[in-house]
């Protein structure tokens, strides 16, 4: 079965062909004690296990259930050892080429409009971008925070309306106005969101992507939304790591780190959640330019990593909340990653990320898990979560969209929809509630 890539989308290196799959299987292994949690740790030395869940091999632990995919030359070795050891597992995914085909499942009512109902490569998203400034020019502007490693542009979108008080709304002359709006922006709170931190989690773009779209859609026409828009701003980043992003969509589907090289090695990329400054060096094994959570060569090294913390410096005084979205795992999370130490508004954050995750829950039964990083999902250091909080930002989250495991990063179009939709209405009571709580 040929891989073809949506049309329009062109190898930035025709010489290097896109990396296959074929026959490749996504396996889940319920580990019952140390001794299997080691068999892995040995088997991931031995053959090259790419870790869905958790992220790394340093994580994997007794009563544990791990995700990993493996090469087809390799599935009945690793499979032969985990029957020999008496370790039980399932086999998620039979072929992962075949599933990096079926993601797009949905059909294109009008090929030359942005659809919100499928994947978009960064060509069609700068695109979008574009238009929605276009369109919503008293809404939407476009903030260029920085440039990749490969020059391509690090763009913000800002979303507010530019609503008066009522009785200076015709009392004033337009640069008055000017200046009254201005004013008043400045003494807005703000809300920050990210998506596409790791470029193989497509959903989270998609998430972002969405969002922009019913904020001006439904702005006037839903109670919730037009409140939320005329009292704060929201600056919102589509995609963070967008060399990444670009490779998983020309070159190879799962790659997860940026384009930067490293010196001394051949291995390309840095993992930008790995490379905030907060608790950067406390973890020996992100040191591997190998590795997928290589942390880089220093905090804040990656210039895609260095343009989002000067941002959010330079916003620090409006922005309320910090709000970064992931996949897969059906998780809600807050601070600490790199501790096991619980943040001084522990019970708050836990408050807001219960009610979040039940009200997620209505439409589609989607149940998510929440609570902190370092015991919920796994310990990690570097990231933008526990770096925006310990900048003095006290209501930071992780969303870890749809699934389960199921399809992992390859999550069919079709579920987009629905996937944006109940994260939408956990995003709603979250900015609500900080709205109402922040000062």
């Amino acid at each position: 079965m040929r891989f073809l890539l949506p049309v329009g989308l062109i190898a930035t290196t025709l010489a290097i062909a896109p990396v296959r799959f074929d026959g490749d299987k996504v396996l889940r292994v319920k580990l019952q004690d140390e001794k299997q949690a080691n068999i892995i740790k040995d088997l991931a030395k031995t053959s090259q296990l790419d870790f869905w869940y958790p992220d790394a091999t340093h994580h994997v632990a007794a009563n544990m259930t791990v995700d990993f995919q493996i090469s087809a030359k390799e599935s009945q070795f690793v499979q032969s050892a985990l029957d020999q050891n008496q370790m039980h597992y399932e086999i998620l995914i039979h072929d992962v080429q075949e599933e990096v085909e079926k993601q797009f499942d949905v059909k294109e009512d009008n090929p030359g409009r942005h659809s919100y109902a499928k994947y978009n490569n960064w060509n069609k998203i700068v695109a979008w971008t574009e238009k929605m400034v276009h369109k919503h020019p008293k809404m939407v502007s476009r903030i260029k925070i920085g440039t990749t490693v490969e020059d391509n542009p690090l763009y913000v979108l800002k979303i507010r309306t530019m609503v008066l008080p009522e009785r200076n709304k015709c009392a004033c002359s337009d640069s008055r106005n000017r200046r009254q709006i201005a004013g008043k922006d400045k003494r807005r709170k703000a809300i920050f969101m990210d998506c596409g931190i790791h470029a193989r989690e497509w959903i989270s773009p998609a998430f972002c992507q969405w969002f922009v779209y019913q904020a001006t859609k439904t702005y006037g026409k839903n109670k919730i939304m037009t409140k939320l828009l005329d009292r704060m701003n929201f600056y919102v980043l589509p995609v963070f790591n967008v060399d990444g992003y670009i490779w998983s969509w020309t070159q190879n589907r799962m790659w997860r780190k940026n384009r930067s090289r490293n010196q001394n090695s051949k291995c390309i990329g840095t993992d930008l959640n790995r490379n905030f400054n907060v608790s950067w060096n406390s973890f020996p094994n992100t040191n591997d330019p190998c590795q997928e959570i290589y942390r880089g060569p220093a905090p804040e090294s990656e210039k895609e990593t260095k343009a989002v913390s000067d941002f959010i410096r330079s916003h620090l005084k409006s922005i309320k909340a910090y709000i970064t979205f992931h996949s897969y795992s059906q998780m809600l999370l807050f601070p600490y990653g790199y501790t096991s130490e619980l943040p001084p508004n522990h019970k708050n954050l836990a408050k807001v990320a219960k009610i979040a995750t039940d009200v997620l829950s209505t439409p589609y039964e989607t149940h998510y898990t929440y609570g902190p990083i370092a015991s919920t999902i796994y310990p990690t250091s570097g990231s933008s979560l526990d770096w925006a909080y310990n900048l003095g930002i006290k209501h930071t989250f992780a969303f870890e969209l749809r699934d389960k495991g199921r399809f992992g990063f390859l999550l069919p179009e079709s579920q987009i929809k629905p996937t944006c939709k109940e994260t939408m209405l956990a995003l709603k009571f979250i900015v609500k509630y900080i709205l109402k709580h922040t000062s």
